[in-house]
C-alpha cells in the first residue's frame, strides 16, 4: 500500500471522479457512508448519546454534514454547528441542502462556542487534507474549547489543523481524536511518534478510490500490511537439506549480556536459518549450549568479550552487535568484519550483514567505518542509535529525511524501529510497518529481531528487501500473537520467539498451489474392465 502526499490526495479524488463518471458530490456521500458504517458498528444510538459535528466550509465539512444525515437517518441524536465563512465548497452546499429541519443547526461564533458536555460524541469535521496553514481565530478557538470541553472526539479523514504530509508549527492548534477514520490510504502524519496524540487509533475505509491512480502514483512512502508480504516466504521443495536454507553465523554476547545471544539466536533457528553458528565469549558456553541445543557455538578466546573474526567463507549471512558491548578488540573484529564481507573472487556478492545493538554503537563511535558498510548491509536501530550515527533529529519528519539520505549514502537497508517500523532502502524508499503492538517495548524484543533477519537474510532465494521486509512484518506479527496469548503488559521476548514459527506460516508459499488432488473413485464399476 503507497502513502500519498496531501496534493497527491487531492489528485486521487479528482482522478476517482473523472474515471468512474461520478456525479457531483458522490465521493462525499461514499466517504459519509463509509464512516457512518464504521460509527454504527462501534456504537449504538444508546451508547452514543449525543452527537455533536462540527463543520467548516470545505469537502471536509461536506463529508460531516453528510454524516449527520446518515446518523439521524439511523435514529441516532445529532446537533450540528457550523464554521461561518464567505465562502463554502460545492459538496459543502449540496450536503447542507439535504440535510432535513430536523437536525439543529447553530453557527459558531466568538461569543458562542457551541456546549459540548463531557459526555458528548464530537465529529471533527473542520478541515481535512487540503490545509495549508496553522489554525487560528475562530478555528483555533474552538479547538482549545473542544480540548477544555473533554468530548469524545472522533475526526473524519485527518484531525483538523494536522497538516497530512509536514509537521506544524510549535503550539499550533490541532484537535485531539481518540480515534481517526480516514479514507483509502493512511496518511504519513498518522505514522509518527509526535503526532500521536492528536491522531488517536487510526481505521482506514474502503471508499473505491481510483487503483489506476494508485498504480501510477509517483511516492517513496509505503505501507506494508499482509497483502504485500503474502506468499513471500519461499516453499521448502521436498528434498531439501540443511544446506538448503542457509549457514548463518551470529557474533554476539558479552559478559551480563549473554541472554541477548541466546535470545538472537532462538529468534534466527525458528525464523528457518538452516544451520546456525554463534561465536559468544567463552564465559556464556555452558547457558548457550543449554539454551540453544540446535544451534552450533564457536567460544571466543576471551572470556568476557569478543575478540576474533572466525574464517567466513562457510557463511551466508553474519549478524552482529546483540549483547556485543563495546570492547576495543570487540570493536576490530566489527571492523575486520566489514572488510572482509566484501565481494571478491570467492564471493561474487558482499556477505550480507545485520548490524544491531552494540555494533551500532561502535559505528556511531567511529563513524568513519560507515564507508566500508558492503551494499545491502542490514542496520537495525532504536531512534536513539540512529541519532548516534546521523545527527539528532528536528522531529519525526526531519529524522525521515536523515534517515532516507543515510541509506542511500551508504547503499545500506537501515530498520528504524518503532510504532511503525521503518524500511528505508537504497533507493530512497520508506516501508512502514503494519504489525506490533506497544507489549514489544521490552528488553530483548530487538535482539529477536536481529536473529529473524539473520536467517532470512541467509536464505538465498530471497532478495535483499524482500526477506527484510518479510522479517519486519513478521516480526511485529509474531508480537502480536505472543500479545494475544499473554497481554501485553506481560510479554516478554521470549514470547516473541515462540511465535515467529505461526507468524512466518501465514507467508508460506504452497509447494503446489495450482495442483489439486485427484479425486478418489469409489465405486469400482466406472473403473476400467
Amino acid at each position: 500500500m503507497i502513502i500519498l502526499s496531501a496534493a497527491q490526495t487531492r489528485e486521487l479524488d479528482q482522478a476517482t471522479i473523472d474515471e468512474q463518471h461520478l456525479p457531483p458530490a458522490a465521493l462525499m456521500e461514499r466517504a459519509a457512508t463509509a464512516f457512518a458504517h464504521w460509527f454504527c458498528g462501534r456504537l449504538g444510538p444508546e451508547e452514543a448519546g449525543e452527537i455533536l459535528v462540527l463543520c467548516g466550509p470545505g469537502n471536509n465539512g461536506g463529508d460531516g454534514l453528510a454524516i449527520a444525515l446518515l446518523l439521524h437517518q439511523g435514529n441516532y441524536a445529532v446537533r450540528v454547528a457550523l464554521l461561518p465563512a464567505g465562502k463554502y465548497s460545492a459538496d459543502w452546499l449540496h450536503a447542507r441542502r439535504h440535510l432535513p429541519a430536523a437536525v439543529p443547526v447553530a453557527e459558531i461564533t466568538e461569543g458562542q462556542l457551541p456546549e459540548i458536555p463531557p459526555a458528548t460524541v464530537v465529529l471533527d469535521a473542520l478541515f481535512g487534507t487540503g490545509l495549508s496553514r496553522p489554525l487560528a481565530g475562530l478555528p483555533a478557538a474552538l479547538v482549545a474549547h473542544l480540548a477544555r470541553a473533554g468530548g469524545r472526539v472522533i475526526a473524519v479523514d485527518i484531525p483538523s489543523g494536522l497538516f497530512a504530509d509536514a509537521p506544524q508549527p510549535a503550539d499550533s492548534a490541532v484537535v485531539r481524536a481518540r480515534h481517526t477514520v480516514s479514507f483509502g490510504l493512511p496518511k504519513l502524519a498518522f505514522l509518527l511518534p509526535q503526532n500521536a496524540d492528536f491522531v488517536g487509533e487510526w481505521h482506514i475505509e474502503d471508499i473505491g478510490l481510483s487503483t489506476r491512480f494508485i498504480a501510477g502514483a509517483a511516492t517513496y512512502w509505503h505501507y506494508t500490511d499482509a497483502r504485500a508480504v503474502a506468499r513471500a516466504l519461499p516453499a521448502r521443495p521436498k528434498f531439501s537439506h540443511k544446506g538448503t536454507f542457509g549457514h548463518a553465523l551470529l557474533l554476539a554476547g558479552s559478559r551480563g549480556k549473554m541472554g541477548a545471544a541466546v535470545l538472537a539466536a532462538g529468534a534466527c533457528l525458528r525464523g528457518g536459518v538452516g544451520l546456525l553458528t554463534a561465536q559468544i565469549p567463552s564465559l556464556g558456553y555452558d547457558i548457550f549450549q543449554i539454551s540453544q541445543p540446535e544451534a552450533m557455538c564457536r567460544p571466543d578466546p576471551q572470556a568476557d568479550y569478543l575478540s576474533e573474526l572466525p574464517d567466513l567463507q562457510p557463511y551466508q549471512a553474519v549478524g552482529i552487535g546483540p549483547g556485543l558491548g563495546q570492547h576495543a578488540a570487540s570493536l576490530a573484529v566489527l571492523q575486520q568484519l566489514l572488510r572482509e564481507a566484501v565481494a571478491s573472487q570467492t564471493r561474487p556478492e558482499p556477505l550480507p550483514l545485520i548490524i544491531d545493538a552494540d555494533a551500532l554503537n561502535l559505528l556511531g563511535q567511529h563513524r568513519e567505518l560507515l564507508a566500508l558498510l558492503p551494499e545491502n548491509t542490514v542496520l537495525t536501530p532504536h531512534p536513539r542509535e540512529f541519532e548516534r550515527l546521523t545527527e539528532p533529529a528536528r522531529d519525526d519528519y526531519h529524522r525521515l529525511e536523515l534517515l532516507r539520505d543515510f541509506a542511500q549514502t551508504h547503499r545500506c537497508l537501515v530498520v528504524l524501529k518503532g510504532a511503525y517500523t521503518c524500511l528505508a532502502t537504497p533507493t530512497g524508499d520508506l516501508h512502514f510497518n503494519s504489525t506490533g503492538n506497544p507489549g514489544m517495548a521490552t528488553g530483548g524484543s530487538g535482539d529477536v529481531l536481529t536473529g529473524m533477519l539473520l536467517a532470512l537474510r541467509a536464505h538465498a532465494q530471497l532478495p535483499a528487501f524482500e526477506a527484510v521486509r518479510l522479517g519486519v512484518y513478521a516480526h511485529g506479527l509474531a508480537g502480536d500473537l505472543a500479545a494475544a496469548a499473554t497481554g501485553q503488559a506481560g510479554l516478554v521476548a521470549g514470547d516473541i520467539v515462540r511465535h515467529i514459527g505461526p507468524a512466518l506460516r501465514e507467508h508460506e508459499q504452497n509447494v503446489y498451489p495450482e495442483i489439486p488432488f485427484w479425486p478418489v473413485r469409489t465405486n469400482r464399476s466406472h473403473g476400467p474392465k
